[in-house]
């Protein structure tokens, strides 16, 4: 289903000329803190602080400006300057801020300042704190240009920005082998989704004869063959590396190796949501490919289902909160996969979701933070009483996740269930199972954390986090409850002109389906209070089950990368250096042995007797003679 009408942007005047400013701001940061050195050792972090905080300025001023404005103006194109043509094509760089892109930047450098801000506290110690605070602003920048981006080549600048950025951050510890490992598989398992990227732009040079988002709407309807499915599916290749969506997932758990706020930024308003940002942007392509969508709704599917086995399993706080970070990208790539039924939605969720996985993981850093750096969930308990702000404000997070009524999880992850049954009732009882389970993981995550008793660890001494950290948790956990509440009478119709039109509006009561999930939650808290809620936990993980070794194993996604293409690949590497080594150096080494073996017996002739030469020259002599003496004769 193509939208009804495609509005094409408007130039920019007044304030949207100075849109720009938003990525320029961080950018600059980045700059001044990277390049600047020691100079900017004590203001730095707040340079870096006051930059997003000036983006985020200019983008609620841009908001304001669209809420404001005739829905046929509310998409504005800022033309920068032209970066290349060649033969017909011509790439501009520009920027489209509009109903879908203000949302993405008003995300990023709210809860993206907040996390700055966090940072503060966290990273107060460390020695290279300039340089993190850097690498944040170019993190934040490279994000910013890739949503508000007005064609897919300069959105592609930014998406291989973001790459960078997070290698660098999810290895910032580097001195841990584990760290700079983990920025080394990200980085490349990144670039499988890359390529798909690459083709995917390449093709809609060669069918459209530009990568503009306007060009490539406009063109859509006229594409022939198989070219909207192949097109889709190299897109959906790109998001699945980007978003950690199966089967290229197994980076995002590993890049907990950074610090917290690295994984706050990337969990919740940079890396991971700019997957879901490109198939709702490329809507006219998906809409045009039904097996371009059912591939995105199966990805998602089994990727939330994925992703809440993992969270299950793991007693290591921050990677059950990747796994659940897996898990609600799944539910937004299978909204996302819906079409039109589905597009606002899965942005809804991806924005309450900003807030309350922020929140849980600046929480989860607080109470890092107060047990020394201990990331064991067996080795808390009882931590209520000691972090009083943080259990409180990760409760938010806690009650808006599992989708308690009027939190905002409550209205944006119940959309996506109700869309998934409207699509598939198969698709809807695993979007539904999926809500009991993450009730489940969660339920027991707060119980191993902050109930019970003590377990801590000898000379751990349980403190609560200075204000620099608590206040963007109080102030996350307000957005965890209440955003959903605000966006949810108007995002469907917000979005509209850049997501396509919504065939259902939202219901002012729960729906059956409404109250069957929250049926369905409820039974997963109440598993979660019977198994890890009545007896004690005990200091060591059981042996458990098949499916509980599966899930600390991570679903075997490692193995099976090495298995199917590491392997593969060394053995193919080893087979290249042994052909370089015996073959290319081998026959190189041959040929000189040979001409070093000639001049040992070329030596022997030098004798060093006058009359051997005399001799020998003479025979020459001879020799000439006689060949001209016969050639003549011929």
């Amino acid at each position: 289903m193509i939208p009804l009408e495609i509005v094409d942007p408007v130039a920019a005047t007044g304030l949207f000329s100075y849109a720009w400013l938003m990525i320029a701001l961080p950018a600059l940061g980045a700059l001044v803190l990277l390049a600047f050195g020691r100079f900017v050792d004590r203001a730095g972090p707040y340079l870096a602080v006051a930059t997003i905080t000036g983006s985020f300025v200019i983008a609620v001023a841009l908001f304001m400006q669209l809420l404001a404005a005739p829905v046929e103006n509310r998409a504005v194109g800022v033309h920068l300057y032209t970066w290349f043509g060649t033969g017909s094509w011509q790439v501009d760089v520009g920027l489209l801020v509009d109903q879908l892109s203000i949302l993405f930047a008003l995300l990023i450098t709210c809860v993206g300042g907040l996390i700055h801000v966090y940072s503060l506290g966290y990273m107060a110690h460390d020695e290279r704190m300039r340089r993190f605070f850097g690498y944040l602003n170019l993190f934040v920048a490279a994000m910013l240009t890739l949503v508000l981006a007005d064609n897919y080549l300069v959105l592609f600048v930014g998406w291989e920005g973001v790459g960078l950025a997070s290698y660098l951050l999810i290895g910032f510890w580097q001195h841990k082998p584990s760290a700079a490992a983990a920025a080394k598989k990200a980085f490349v398992m990144n670039r499988v989704g890359d390529l798909g990227m690459v083709l995917a732009i390449s093709a809609m040079l060669a069918q459209f004869g530009s990568s503009a988002f306007v060009d490539v709407n406009h063109g859509a309807a006229n594409l022939a063959g198989p070219w909207p499915m192949v097109i889709g599916l190299l897109l959906l290749l790109g998001a699945c590396g980007k978003s950690a969506q199966v089967p290229l997932q197994a980076w995002l758990l590993d890049a907990m190796e950074g610090p917290t706020p690295v994984s706050a930024l990337i969990h919740a308003a940079t890396m991971v949501t700019a997957g879901v940002y490109l198939v709702v942007r490329s809507h006219t392509i998906f809409d045009l490919s039904p097996e371009a969508r059912l591939a995105v709704v199966i990805v998602g599917t089994v990727t939330l289902l994925a992703g809440a086995w993992i969270g299950c399993s793991k007693d290591d706080i921050k990677k059950v909160l990747a796994g659940s970070t897996m898990s609600q990208i799944g539910y937004m790539m299978l909204a996302a996969g819906l079409g039109p039924a589905g597009y606002a939605f899965a942005i809804f969720h991806l924005l309450t979701h900003g807030a309350f996985k922020a929140n849980m993981f600046l929480g989860a850093g607080s109470v890092m933070h107060g047990m020394n750096d201990d990331v064991d969930m067996r080795h808390y308990g009882g931590l209520w009483k000691y972090l009083p702000v943080t259990f409180w404000t990760f409760a938010c997070g806690y009650l808006a996740i599992i989708g308690f009524p009027l939190t905002s999880g409550y209205f944006s992850k119940d959309h996506i269930i109700e869309a998934a049954f409207g699509e598939s009732a198969l698709v809807g009882t695993l979007a539904l199972l999926g809500a009991g389970v993450t009730a489940f993981y969660m339920t027991r995550l707060m119980l191993m954390t902050f109930g019970g008793g003590k377990r801590w660890l000898d000379g751990v001494h349980p403190h609560e986090s200075p204000a620099v950290m608590t206040v963007p948790l109080v102030v996350l956990a307000v957005l965890s409850i209440g955003a959903g509440a605000v966006m949810n009478w108007w995002i469907q119709d917000w979005l509209e002109p850049a997501a396509g039109n919504h065939p259902h509006e939202v219901e002012l009561l729960p729906t059956p389906i409404g109250w069957l999930t929250m049926l369905v939650v409820a039974g997963g808290i109440g598993i979660g209070w019977l198994v890890f809620g009545r007896k004690p936990v005990p200091a060591v993980a059981p042996a458990g089950n098949a499916i509980t070794v599966a899930g600390r194993n991570e679903l075997y996604g490692n193995a099976v990368n090495d298995v199917l293409v590491a392997n593969p690949v060394m053995v193919l590497s080893r087979g290249a250096v042994a052909t370089d080594a015996k073959g290319v150096d081998g026959f190189v080494h041959l040929v000189s042995t040979a001409i070093s073996g000639f001049s040992v017996e070329g030596r022997k002739a030098q004798t060093g007797y006058v009359r051997t030469y005399a001799v020998t020259m003479v025979l020459g002599v001879l020799v000439v003679g006689a060949v001209l003496i016969l050639g003549l004769a011929a």
